[in-house]
């Protein structure tokens, strides 16, 4: 394509040194920067982009596109208000638009997002329709291919642009269900994405370390609603105290649908029971009522259900094929996955104070009388460090017995994250809490600490195999090292 079909609807403010070159693709990062790129100078919290031009230029690059103008360079600078921004607005055009002709669907939400994607997609494929998949995990072009890997919970425009059009032209799937972070949306990672639908899970304390209030988190993810469009469709969950605000947000001429489990809303749950089987509950669509077993287990996993049947209904799908659907999954990787029976070990990827007392709570439901609750976790470094204390205050709160470990520390002392957490608690009592910074050493003392009868909860890292330290990343992985542990345990 040519520099000047690539701005040709950009809002620049000025053209320097401007030659009509070919390019060949978009680039952000130097070391990776190849022949024809345009190289996009992008200002973060540590690096700016612009100290980056030259190299870039060496490494091939045809092009810039900047904020200020970049000195002693001689290739064409496209400058622009904000090249954060703006570099959504190049990868859309450099790709032609993938969105317009898929049907995308967002979901966003402090938790949830990654299941409510797989159970949607496991409806569209039921109802004989392909569908791929982007989040957490990575992307997947179907329920039972493999995840390619991806970096963010939502790619940076350029590869997800990329991966929009491979999806559409070379794959040849029509249907894409994809998590929206907040970071997504407050940098317009999803910039020039048509969506014809989005979903909204719920909004708990994450990310204030980057977003600093509450406030601006719902901003950052009532973007994706504001930019719905008539015909699109609005999947609320107006028990969230913040699912009013949201349905406010949805522009006129949108199909909103609601629901819920306490607040009256189009589709709902009631009758809701659980065992260690899963959760059971009759849901109700208009005037109808339909029984439904899950092997997904919580209450947490009766909204995500919820959230997914909602989507099916405003897509048109017969609410028997959704049911169908659902009530053969038996969850994701790393949510509330059982990884021993005896103790019963659940793995699960909950790192807010809400998603650790939901994971909790579901728990203690499938808790024997005679058995006790263990919780096993710790918080992530350089995160939010107001959430800490609260989330040792709910452990207490809600387990027999707790274990404080270290999650991801990253450039954190871990022990400085523990004293946090234990900042939350009421008391100390070495019977009931056990600090051990080593998470593989704390993993391992369940051999001795849990019975047959108990149930563990190792919360906070779910599907990830590593582990973000100081100064490396090591291979780690929640459910190998349970495994481990009660290796020739009844599984």
């Amino acid at each position: 394509m040519k520099l000047d079909e690539l701005i040709e609807y950009l809002k620049y403010k000025d053209l320097i040194n401007f030659k009509n070159v070919e390019i060949s693709g978009i680039s952000y990062n130097s070391k990776t920067t190849k022949q024809g790129d345009i190289f996009v100078c992008l200002i973060g919290e540590h690096t700016d982009g612009h100290e980056y031009a030259q190299m870039a230029i060496d490494s091939g690059a045809v092009a810039l596109l900047v904020e200020r103008k970049v000195d002693g360079v001689n290739v064409p600078q496209v400058q622009v208000a904000s090249t954060k921004y703006q570099i959504a607005d190049i990868a859309d055009r450099f790709y032609s638009s993938p969105s317009k002709g898929i049907n995308l669907i967002g979901i966003t939400g402090t938790n949830g997002k990654t299941t409510v994607t797989h159970l949607i997609q496991k409806i569209l494929e039921e109802n004989n329709q392909k569908c791929a998949l982007i989040g957490t995990l990575g992307y997947k072009l179907s329920s039972k291919s493999e995840y390619r890997n991806a970096k963010h919970t939502t790619p940076q425009a350029p590869e997800l642009q990329a991966t929009l059009r491979m999806i559409k032209d070379i794959e040849k799937i029509d249907n894409v269900v994809m998590e929206v972070s907040s970071h997504a949306l407050e940098q317009n990672r999803v910039g020039g994405c048509r969506f014809n639908g989005a979903v909204f899970t719920n909004l708990t304390q994450d990310h204030l370390d980057y977003h600093i209030t509450m406030e601006n988190y719902f901003k950052a993810k009532a973007l994706l609603f504001q930019r719905l469009e008539e015909g699109n469709f609005a999947i609320i969950n107006i028990d969230d105290e913040y699912g009013e605000r949201f349905l406010n947000e949805v522009p006129d001429g949108v199909l909103k649908l609601t629901y819920g489990v306490k607040n009256s809303a189009d589709v709902m749950a009631k009758n809701i029971s659980f065992s260690p089987n899963g959760a059971e509950f009759t849901l109700t669509y208009k005037n109808d009522e339909y029984s439904v077993n899950l092997h997904m287990n919580g209450m947490f996993s009766v909204y995500n259900v919820l959230a997914a049947i909602a989507s099916s209904v405003a897509m048109g799908i017969d609410i028997n094929i959704a049911l169908n659907a659902l009530q053969n999954v038996h969850g994701v990787a790393g949510r509330f996955e059982v990884v021993n029976k005896k103790p019963l070990v659940i793995v699960d990827y909950a790192h807010t104070p809400d998603g650790l007392e939901n994971v909790l709570k579901t728990a203690r439901e499938i808790t024997p009388s005679n058995g006790k609750l263990i919780c096993v976790f710790g918080c992530g470094g350089d995160r939010d460090a107001t959430k800490r204390p609260k989330m040792g205050a709910i452990a207490q709160q809600l387990s027999d017995r707790i274990i404080i470990t270290s999650d991801n520390p990253r450039s954190e002392n871990p022990q400085q994250i523990i004293t946090d957490i234990i900042a939350g608690l009421k008391s100390v009592d070495p019977e009931t809490v056990t600090v051990e910074p080593d998470r593989r050493e704390a993993i391992g003392l369940l051999k001795t600490i849990a019975s047959n009868n108990d149930v563990v909860i190792i919360a906070g890292k779910g599907h990830e195999d590593y582990q973000i330290l100081k100064d490396k990343t090591i291979h780690f992985d929640d459910r190998e090292e349970a495994r481990k542990v009660f290796a020739g345990s009844v599984i």
